[in-house]
């Protein structure tokens, strides 16, 4: 099973100085900035998947500036992710077409032929077909029952497309693999979709809409799938919200998936920030330390405007606290003393005033209990990857893109880790579950 990383442009800067905070005055972001790969020095990923929307263009705004955008179309996508290295040439470059961007549309800005033009030219190794989302989901329906009026057009023209994306790649006789895109509303629907799109010649599906859907919803639409499709047909998941319950998934034969989970899950969880291997197969989760910049943080600064808090005394607290936490990882400061200065400084977040004592907030005592497992466990010094070795306890600190980042990269490299121990479980002991499955989807 294949782990690809959904990139969005996420690279950081090499030379950041954390005691200074700041990158070189000199510095060209990405020019100068690393993507995981380089940083680490390997790739943390079987493979990269790059959204058609997130490169953008006249029609879908997306992440890249207009100049990056004609790079990538002008030196191709290895290139341009720096994946053009001997050392990177095993690992495949997926595209698909970005649904997300134009959900509201009545139908997708690109057409079939442009798709495939894309991919070839930029020299993808995969190509998704041109989907349309369906958010509609009853996992009761039978057969093609229920679906609203719009999930049953969308539904159309991801079939109308994927058909005329086939056709446009066998003319051009592209070098990418080209993937048919399963939308439905139910597992049956989606399962008809998935019968429709091996009869058209595909012997690659990637199902699409699976972001808002719980696990055994997922499950439900693998099993239907599964049983309605060859063996042979490889089965890839777009979107893979629930990576990290991928153990779970064990036995839907699935070849490949693309997520950017790990690496989000750094600055955007509540709780699970930093990962590490646990017992067996497991992933241990910690929460990161939140020590945000006293000048720029939004939230600080609106208080300050309030007259909740003086901008000066914020400066003073917030230097305590990174100075607690530093020598900490130094062994010159107690865990109590170091979790007292970070949740002093911590108070203003939650529109409290900074006192001494920081018990008598509720808020503030959950906090401290997860800052305290993370600062007794000291995660960051069990891991010898790059990123750990270099940013030493900074890693752990929520405070910026290029820390936070660095420890969504760090958590793409466990991640990859746990991918590779649960493939050596499957080759180890084969699911019981797989050979009922494929003898039923041969019949």
């Amino acid at each position: 099973m294949k782990f690809i990383f959904a990139d969005s442009l996420d690279y950081v800067d090499p030379a950041f100085d954390f005691i200074a905070d700041r990158s070189p005055a000199e510095r060209q972001p990405y020019w100068d900035d690393a993507y995981p790969h380089e940083i680490l020095g390997y790739a943390p990923y079987d493979g990269v998947l790059v959204s058609r929307g997130i490169v953008g263009d006249h029609r879908v705004k997306g992440k890249y500036t207009a100049s990056q955008a004609r790079r990538f179309r002008l030196v191709g996508a290895r290139k341009f992710l720096r994946l053009d290295k001997p050392e990177f040439a095993h690992l495949e470059i997926f595209g698909d077409c970005g649904a997300f961007t134009y959900v509201q549309d009545e139908r997708p800005p690109y057409t079939p032929a442009e798709m495939a033009e894309f991919y070839d030219e930029c020299g993808f190794t995969h190509g998704a077909s041109v989907d349309h989302i369906i958010f509609d989901f009853d996992a009761g329906l039978v057969g093609m029952g229920g679906g609203s009026a719009e999930a049953r057009q969308r539904f159309d023209i991801t079939l109308e497309n994927a058909e005329g994306f086939l056709r446009e790649a066998r003319a051009m006789d592209a070098d990418f693999t080209p993937l048919g895109v399963v939308q439905g509303w139910s597992p049956d629907s989606m399962a008809d979709a998935a019968r429709r799109l091996v009869a058209m010649g595909y012997d690659y599906l990637a199902l699409g809409g699976m972001v808002p859907l719980k696990s055994p919803e997922i499950k439900l639409c693998l099993e239907a799938i599964r049983h309605a499709v060859p063996a042979s047909t490889r089965l890839h998941i777009l979107g893979f919200a629930k990576a990290d319950d991928i153990d779970s998934f064990h036995g839907y034969d699935i070849s490949s998936f693309d997520t950017t989970s790990p690496l989000i899950r750094a600055f955007k969880d509540a709780k699970q920030n930093y990962y590490l291997p646990g017992d067996g197969l497991a992933l241990r989760y910690f929460t990161s330390i939140r020590v945000p910049q006293a000048i720029e943080n939004p939230k600080l600064q609106r208080a300050v405007k309030k007259g909740m808090f003086r901008a000066e005394d914020l400066v003073r607290l917030e230097a305590l606290a990174l100075g607690a936490l530093r020598a900490f990882d130094r062994g010159e400061a107690e865990l109590e003393e170091t979790l007292h200065h970070v949740l002093v400084y911590s108070a203003p977040l939650f529109e409290e005033k900074p006192h001494e004592d920081c018990k008598d907030s509720p808020t503030l005592a959950r906090l401290a209990q997860r800052y305290r497992a993370t600062l007794t466990e000291r995660p960051w010094k069990q891991c010898s990857c790059k990123i750990c070795r270099d940013a030493a306890i900074d890693v752990i600190i929520f405070r910026g893109s290029n820390r936070n980042k660095r420890r969504g990269i760090h958590n793409l490299a466990v991640y990859q880790d746990h991918i590779e121990r649960l493939d050596l479980k499957r080759a180890v002991e084969p699911s019981d579950d797989l050979p009922r499955r494929l003898c039923a989807a041969e019949q």
